[in-house]
């Protein structure tokens, strides 16, 4: 059995290695090459694993707890039935990767386990965490997210809207789709409608809104969508379909941001509210 406690291998190449049982605890193994090594069940415990290549590694029944996994290649690695308490998960190759029976707690708790290394210092957040669960709630109930066209006449419009609902105490955030993205629309939508007490469309001089609010109407009826539209202008052919959503509420037509934000609350965020407080139970 190895001991290689405390040990400084940066850069190491320990590939195909039989670390089995091996004590790696504190170990500085970033930037390691531990493609097909052998780690099970090795003792890693505080070990920084950091970019580490661990594609196709051994690690079943490891004791992974307080590892540091930033930007760490596990890919078609096996995890099964490894402690990851304490884990700090950033960025990792997961492709392929065995991950079954992930065990979150310490040897005095009881058991619990789950099947995803980047879901798994989270859960163990949500259980032990009251201020985690506290900021979820907060989120939840305070988002606000803002889409429209982002040309410089109609983001004075969005960003007007966005410091007014900061000052009534929301989280606005403004989602702009017309610069690069890496990730996909539908995805990136998705994600900050969940999030979302209600969502705010402008639809004035609509481009990507018929795309963004296709990824949010059909699939969340859980979250109220409050239209606006500048008075000179008339919505997009598509959305007279969605307006059949009862989710999706009587487009409000304004003549100027002035006009808008004295009105705000009367006829964006009251409705927004009413709607949001019906179709609550949707979101449990």
């Amino acid at each position: 059995m190895a001991k290689l406690m405390k040990t400084a291998l940066p850069c190491a190449n320990l590939e195909h290695a039989n670390l089995r049982y091996a004590n790696l605890q504190w170990a500085d193994l970033s930037d390691a090459r531990m493609n097909q090594a052998i780690l099970s069940p090795a003792d890693l415990d505080q070990a920084d694993l950091s970019r580490a290549d661990l594609s196709g590694a051994n690690l079943r029944w490891a004791n992974l707890t307080n590892v540091r996994f930033v930007k760490t290649n596990l890919s078609q690695a096996d995890l099964t039935l490894c402690q990851v308490f304490g884990i700090s998960v950033w960025n990792p190759v997961l492709t392929g990767a065995i991950q079954t029976n992930l065990r979150i707690t310490t040897d005095d708790e009881p058991e619990i386990t789950v099947d995803d290394l980047e879901v798994a210092q989270f859960i163990y957040l949500m259980l032990h965490n009251e201020r985690v669960r506290q900021v979820i709630d907060t989120i939840t109930s305070k988002v606000v997210l803002i889409l429209g066209r982002f040309t410089k006449p109609r983001k004075r419009v969005l960003d007007a809207l966005r410091d007014e609902l900061r000052r009534r105490n929301y989280l606005p955030v403004v989602f702009d789709f017309e610069k690069p993205a890496n990730r996909d629309l539908t995805e990136t939508i998705s994600t900050l409608a969940h999030m979302a007490r209600f969502v705010i469309a402008d639809l004035t001089d609509a481009k990507s809104i018929p795309q963004e609010l296709s990824a949010i109407i059909p699939n969340l009826p859980s979250v109220a969508i409050q239209p606006l539209i500048h008075v000179d202008d008339t919505e997009y052919a598509m959305f007279e379909h969605w307006q059949r959503y009862p989710w999706v509420l009587e487009t409000y037509r304004y003549e100027s941001l002035n006009s808008l934000l004295a009105a705000f609350k009367e006829h964006v965020i009251d409705p927004a509210e009413r709607c949001a407080n019906d179709i609550a139970p949707l979101k449990h």
